[in-house]
C-alpha cells in the first residue's frame, strides 16, 4: 500500500478513484507522563512521553486508514492528511484522512 501527501504519482497513473478513507485515534494522558510533563514545564525541554503518545496514535490511525483503504480495493492512499482535537480533559483523537485509489 501507497501512503503519500501527494496528490499525483509520478510515473504512475490513477485508475480508479475509490474516494476518502480515514482512521482515528483517541487517547488519553497517562499520570506519569503528566508528571514529567511538569517537570519539564519548569525546566523546559521536549516532552517525550507525549511525543511517543502522539507516535503511537498517528501510527493507530494511519493503520486503520489502510485497513479501510484495502477493504475497499485501493493499493494506495493519496493526499494524505492529519488532524488532531481534544476530545475531552486530558484525551485527544488523532485522525488520518486521504484518498484511496488504484494505482496502475
Amino acid at each position: 500500500m501507497m501512503i503519500t501527501n501527494i496528490e499525483i504519482v509520478p510515473g504512475k497513473q490513477i485508475t480508479k478513484h475509490l474516494g476518502l478513507v480515514q482512521g482515528s485515534s483517541v487517547r488519553a494522558k497517562h499520570v506519569g507522563r503528566d508528571i514529567m510533563a511538569s517537570l519539564k514545564n519548569i525546566f523546559g525541554g521536549e516532552l517525550k512521553g507525549y511525543t511517543e503518545l502522539l507516535q503511537e496514535s498517528r501510527e493507530e490511525a494511519v493503520s486503520r486508514m489502510v485497513s479501510q483503504a484495502e477493504a475497499i480495493g485501493a493499493n494506495a492512499v493519496l493526499n494524505v492528511r492529519f488532524s488532531t482535537s481534544s476530545i475531552a480533559a486530558g484525551a485527544a483523537e488523532l485522525f488520518a484522512y486521504g484518498t484511496a485509489v488504484v494505482l496502475d
